[in-house]
């Protein structure tokens, strides 16, 4: 659950290898251990984001939109966080997401 974003709200994520394998491009927090997929409010923060980012040499990478509620799901399937993030790299939010059950 977030402070800052509603469910049907549309965030912006980084996604490597666009159009085929595609995946979230996720971040590590190395002193905690943590696992994350840095989460944008818009496109334009998001694009100066991905240049702070850690990426692989070779790999395409596009910012693209995703529902935080779809975006919440996904995460919880692989066991990662949300952190909302501005252009800076300064986190403004931890989200710990949770499997839904149906």
């Amino acid at each position: 659950m977030s402070k800052l974003l509603k469910d049907d709200q549309w965030v912006w994520v980084v996604i490597q290898n666009p159009g085929g394998n595609e995946q979230f491009l996720g971040q590590q927090d190395e002193e905690k251990g943590v696992s994350f997929i840095p989460t944008f409010v818009g496109k334009e923060e998001a694009e100066q984001g991905l240049t702070l980012m850690a990426r692989e040499a070779g790999r395409k990478y596009e910012v693209q939109a995703i529902l935080f509620e779809d975006l919440s799901e996904r995460a919880a399937e692989h066991g990662l966080m949300l952190f909302v993030v501005d252009a800076k790299g300064e986190v403004l939010e931890k989200i710990e997401t949770r499997k839904t059950v149906h």
